[in-house]
């Protein structure tokens, strides 16, 4: 019983702090029960002592035309924004009045800001949430050359937020060579300065040894297919390789076991989901986001 009183007090103290006057702005996906977005920005709220507060929009897929009465109602009932996940990524760009060039570029938007003259922006901060998590573990992607592999909306976000860094060479290694040739070319088309190409997978066990960085940007290894990965055992990473795995669930991926067993540096993706919202919490309140807070209160989840 005392435990039921706590949790009461606490729900009783959250809903005491809310008011007419307090900022709202949430996640819009479906499902959304299972993410750490509510607690991560509400914790960076009370730290900053600002007067907002994050909550879980659940915007089915089915009917079609929900999403687009979804991204009405953040204006209409006068939220400040939203994160958007999947899988809305795509859907609701046709419903935005602007994009950023990086939600343009990538094809995707999973923050809405509401501008000061009513209008929906669309912005993506996956790639610049990517970038600063590297800096966030010291590794500068400028002068690098990577290995992606994947090529789905996740491998977008990466590739571009590599190529705006400076990255001199990106390959991308998909199982459908066709989406990664397509990939490559919007890419290149976009950052000149550096090559971005479509690679076989037959080429990976000659090339590995070759790049300074492979970024795994595919579900393989997420829980609950933890014996899944999408590098060969037989080919090996080496010492001064960086291994980033976007999947952070579980932290240690059978791919990051295999690169720390073969002595590469390696690097969970947890870290990128910290970064992306911190960047849109910026993004809403024009405050510098408290990393550390939200970090702690993920690690607590």
């Amino acid at each position: 019983s005392s435990l039921i009183t706590r949790s009461r007090l606490k729900d009783e103290t959250v809903m005491a702090t809310i008011s007419g006057k307090t900022n709202m702005v949430g996640l819009i996906g479906w499902p959304v029960g299972h993410s750490v977005s509510p607690a991560m920005h509400n914790a960076a709220f009370a730290a900053l002592g600002l007067d907002w507060c994050y909550v879980p929009l659940p915007v089915p897929v089915e009917p079609a035309a929900r999403i687009g009465e979804a991204v009405q109602g953040v204006r209409a009932l006068g939220l400040r924004g939203t994160n958007v996940t999947v899988p809305h990524k795509q859907a609701v760009m046709p419903h935005l009045d602007r994009l950023t060039p990086a939600a343009q570029a990538i094809g995707a938007v999973n923050t809405i800001k509401v501008e000061a003259d009513g209008a929906l922006s669309g912005d993506n901060t996956d790639a610049r949430g990517f970038v600063a998590d590297l800096q966030d573990h010291e590794v500068d992607p400028a002068g690098k050359s990577v290995i992606v592999l994947g090529a789905g909306g996740s491998a977008r976000a990466v590739v571009y937020g590599l190529a705006a860094a400076g990255c001199t060479a990106i390959a991308i290694f998909n199982r459908t060579q066709d989406k990664a040739t397509s990939l490559a070319a919007q890419m290149q088309a976009l950052f000149p300065r550096c090559s971005i190409t479509a690679q076989t997978g037959e080429q990976l066990p000659a090339l590995a040894s070759q790049f300074d960085l492979v970024v795994n940007t595919t579900s393989l290894g997420m829980t609950p297919q933890v014996d899944t990965t999408p590098w060969p055992d037989e080919v090996a990473f080496h010492a001064g390789q960086v291994v980033y795995d976007l999947v952070y669930n579980p932290r240690q991926t059978r791919l990051l076991q295999k690169a720390t067993a073969d002595g590469a540096h390696t690097i969970s993706g947890i870290g990128m989901l910290i970064w992306q919202g911190a960047i849109a919490f910026e993004i809403w309140t024009g405050q510098k986001p408290p990393v550390d807070v939200m970090r702690a209160a993920v690690e607590k989840r």
